[in-house]
Formats: C-alpha cells, sequence, structure tokens
C-alpha cells in the first residue's frame, strides 16, 4: 500500500458523506436547504400566525455543524414569532412556513436569507451560513 493511499481513501470517504448528506437536503428556489428529520402531523402555520418553535443554530463549518451560537432548548424556554412578518431572518420565515405542526427540520441557511454581509453581534460573522434545527411546537 502506498503512502497515498490512506489519506486519499479518507478524503474519498469525506468527500461522499459530505455529497450523500447534501443530497437529502431539499433545496428551494431562494437557496434555502431543508431536511426534514421529523414530519408533523399537526396542521402548517400560516403567515400572519404566531408559531412556536424551539431552535438550536450552529454556524456552517464545510458543510457540518461548527460552533452553536444560540439554542431555545438550552435555555428551557421556546421562542414564538408571527410567521411572514419579518420578525426574524427569511431563511426562518420560509422555512417553517412549510412545516408542520410536531415537525423537526433542519434548516441549512445561506448568507443572503440570514444576517447577510453585516452578521449580528459579533456573534454571527459577516457572510456566514447558518444551520438550525427547528422544531414547530404549535400555532395561535
Amino acid at each position: 500500500m502506498s503512502r497515498f493511499t490512506v489519506p486519499l481513501f479518507g478524503a474519498l470517504l469525506i468527500a461522499m458523506t459530505l455529497d450523500a448528506s447534501a443530497q437529502n437536503l431539499t433545496t428551494t428556489p431562494s437557496g434555502l436547504k431543508y431536511r426534514d428529520e421529523v414530519v408533523g402531523t399537526g396542521p402548517e402555520p400560516k403567515a400572519g400566525q404566531s408559531v412556536n418553535v424551539h431552535y438550536t443554530g450552529w454556524l456552517d463549518q464545510n458543510g457540518q455543524k461548527g460552533k452553536k451560537f444560540d439554542s431555545s432548548r438550552d435555555r428551557g424556554q421556546p421562542f414564538t414569532f408571527t410567521l411572514g412578518q419579518g420578525q426574524v431572518i427569511a431563511g426562518w420565515d420560509q422555512g417553517v412556513a412549510t412545516m408542520k405542526v410536531g415537525g423537526k427540520r433542519t434548516l441549512v441557511i445561506p448568507p443572503d436569507l440570514g444576517y447577510g454581509a453585516r452578521g449580528a453581534g459579533g456573534v454571527i460573522p459577516p457572510n456566514a451560513t447558518l444551520i438550525f434545527d427547528v422544531e414547530l411546537l404549535g400555532t395561535r
């Protein structure tokens, strides 16, 4: 076995793993990517409704979850916002709109649907792609 075989095999395995996970994501016309981890059994929320979610957010690091920057689960307090009113980043409005209550979804949000070139509060750098795990708990 040559000294190049093991590193080459490792690189190939990583590339196949990243490609496989990317194939499991649905990409919307806006560039939002998502994967349903659990499809809910309740209704889809409507624009203007208040939605209650649990979430955890990470910085994307080469297609993987990198540094965690926020989590409602860690605080033990769900987050509520009005869907479709611009109260949250566009990637959230778009990604939560097609969930069903009880569902769990992973969102991969490109910078233009997140915080863009400005970043956020020194926690999210400019032009960051974000990964969120979101659970839709309910609507009102």
